[in-house]
């Protein structure tokens, strides 16, 4: 069965939790940029929380489903539609043969996340189906998501349609809790990094105490944050070294950029913090025109957060997979 591309969005693409490994030759890991949204939309219908998703930046492409699929859409909230129904956000949805998918409005957040029962039956590329858009490999043929685009699902469910009958589409009872979702001057924690003691006294204040805008400018390689202008100490040129996701670099223009899913995999600017792992995910649905502050925190206590999250992931993986099954159960 294929679901097929009849309206194409802005910058919809295929990605996992990201392509690891290859750093030394210059190939970022990539991946979903809300890692967390991605793994919680394949929880919810059944998949392994690596397998492939479709993010979406609003407006979102339209699809065609040919066949009965379990689907769920987690992350950003663009007000969901099946055949001009509305759908729950972040829980299963069983859908009928013929149906359209569409996204009527942004209500929050700035990305989405389409899983769909048994996941999108597509070549890996180094071991991920991530899209690599600078490489032109990965995902659907390397690219974003074009009309008329059909992409293969291996759904594993041969009954759906007779749970469905003549009926459109199936809410199925149980969903994920909306714990990651922003407010609009969001609290993003961070831990201190190689150079940021080259900031001033009065650039370091200002980052713990100003918020930063996230400009127009930014994008999957990174967030062009605007606010006051930072200075260092000295102007000593830096030898390029490792960046990973959630680095915040110094600009000389004295702006920050966070590096984001698709970042460099080495830069020369100053690396002055990163965001701690257990918030990139929370960064990642902050759209151009909001603000952030910023606070810092200790390697223990980011520790902490990040095991809270996966302790989560793992508890709604077990009791998703028990719903579903006790669902099939029962219907089929």
């Amino acid at each position: 069965m294929n679901v097929r591309i009849i309206k194409a969005g802005v910058l919809d693409t295929l990605q996992d939790l990201g392509r690891y490994g290859w750093q030394h030759l210059g190939i970022n890991p990539g991946g979903a940029m809300d890692k967390w949204s991605a793994q919680v939309a394949n929880i919810l219908v059944g998949n392994n929380r690596n397998d492939a998703v479709i993010e979406l930046h609003f407006p979102a492409a339209e699809l065609f489903f040919e066949e009965p699929a379990l689907i769920a859409i987690t992350g950003a909230n663009f007000s969901a539609h099946i055949n001009a129904e509305e759908i729950p956000h972040g829980q299963p949805v069983l859908i009928n043969k013929y149906s359209i998918l569409q996204f009527y409005g942004l209500k929050k957040g700035a990305r989405a996340y389409l899983a769909v029962h048994g996941g999108f039956d597509m070549p890996k590329w180094l071991n991920s189906y991530s899209t690599q858009l600078k490489a032109r490999a990965g995902g659907y043929k390397g690219r974003a998501l074009q009309k008329e685009d059909e992409i293969p699902i291996q759904s594993i469910l041969s009954s759906l349609s007779l749970l469905l009958g003549k009926t459109e589409f199936l809410i199925l009872p149980w969903k994920a809790g909306a714990t990651m979702e922003t407010t609009k001057e969001e609290t993003i924690l961070l831990l201190e990094a190689d150079e940021w003691n080259r900031l001033t006294d009065d650039s370091k204040q200002i980052i713990m105490t100003y918020p930063f805008m996230v400009t127009p400018q930014s994008d999957r390689m990174g967030y062009r944050l605007k606010g006051e202008s930072l200075t260092t100490t000295n102007n000593e040129e830096l030898l390029s070294s490792a960046v990973s996701f959630g680095t915040i670099q110094l600009l000389p223009d004295g702006q920050l950029i966070v590096l984001m899913a698709d970042h460099q995999t080495t830069g020369g600017y100053p690396r002055i913090a990163h965001v701690i792992s257990a918030h990139q995910s929370r960064l990642a649905q902050i759209k151009a025109g909001e603000k952030i502050r910023f606070s810092f925190t200790n390697q223990q206590k980011a520790e902490e957060l990040l095991l809270q999250q996966q302790q989560h992931l793992q508890q709604l993986q077990n009791a998703c997979t028990f719903r579903l099954q006790e669902f099939l159960n029962k219907k089929i």
